[in-house]
């Protein structure tokens, strides 16, 4: 494989890994795994580059994710703030409202999170989604349904606290 290859991957599969792991820091720790797996290996004739990045991607984000919860350790919630110095009304509500949908995000069970960065960050058909992670296009569905619930509740239950607090 070849540096324009990998330069043309490296910024979905970043955004990929970030809209897995919600850090920054986390999302170039599993981006430089993957390439040392896609370059350790090579990707099979058949395969588009891209669509096996995002498949070991996949696999490599649920190992850790496992790995993390035997550790007792949860899923790091650290959250991206921008770092702009205007200081309006508007965007300190847009900023809650994404520390809300990280929040929210954080408390999916990983493979919807993993079906939400796929289908509603990148745009991607069920079918395409389905090829990455390996299951069947109907599991796709139903997760992705279960997730747009689980999400919805979960920024309900935040917005009372917000409330309340």
């Amino acid at each position: 494989m070849n540096r324009k290859v990998l330069g043309e991957i490296l910024p979905d599969l970043r955004r990929y890994c970030y809209s897995l792991t919600g850090s920054i820091a986390d999302a170039d720790d599993l981006v430089q795994s993957v390439l040392e797996k896609i370059l350790r290996k090579p990707v099979p004739a058949e395969v588009p580059v891209l669509k096996w990045a995002f498949r070991v991607c996949s696999n490599m984000w649920i190992d850790e994710y496992r790995a993390r919860q035997v550790r007792n350790n949860a899923v790091d919630n650290e959250l991206h703030q921008a770092t702009a110095a205007i200081d309006s009304e508007a965007t300190m509500q847009l900023d809650e409202t994404l520390k809300q949908v990280q929040l929210a995000l954080a408390e999916l069970e990983p493979e919807q999170r993993q079906i939400l960065a796929l289908i509603a960050v990148r745009g991607m058909s069920y079918q395409e989604v389905a090829d990455i992670l390996q299951i069947p296009t109907g599991t796709v569905m139903s997760r992705l349904g279960r997730a747009r619930v689980q999400l919805t509740k979960q920024m309900l239950l935040l917005e009372q606290k917000g409330r309340l607090a």
